[in-house]
């Protein structure tokens, strides 16, 4: 199971980051917080403090076409915001 499936850089979470430390992962819907750290570690290097997570459920969403109203819904993810320790930095465009 692959945990972490890719980084939230939006302008809210780089704030997030450069004033508190924190950084944001779009995770396995089933991942807990212990492996949410264990995969964090692992792959960056650095210490991690704290992690909390946000499930969202999937939106149901409708629109027009020409063939009459269709119905689905959105995918169910989850969030997981990493509280890193003092000194620690990830840096998300050092591959760029």
């Amino acid at each position: 199971m692959n945990i972490l499936l890719k980084p939230i850089v939006t302008e809210k979470m780089t704030e997030q980051g450069e004033k508190f430390n924190r950084y944001g992962f779009y995770v396995d819907k089933r991942a807990n917080k212990l492996q949410i750290k264990k995969a964090v570690e692992d792959l960056y290097g650095v210490t991690v403090d704290s992690v909390n997570t946000m499930r969202y459920g999937g939106k149901v969403v409708s629109r027009n076409t020409k063939s009459g109203l269709l119905t689905g819904k959105t995918k169910a993810t989850k969030k997981a915001i990493v509280t890193l320790a003092e000194g620690n930095v990830i840096d998300f465009y050092s591959n760029i």
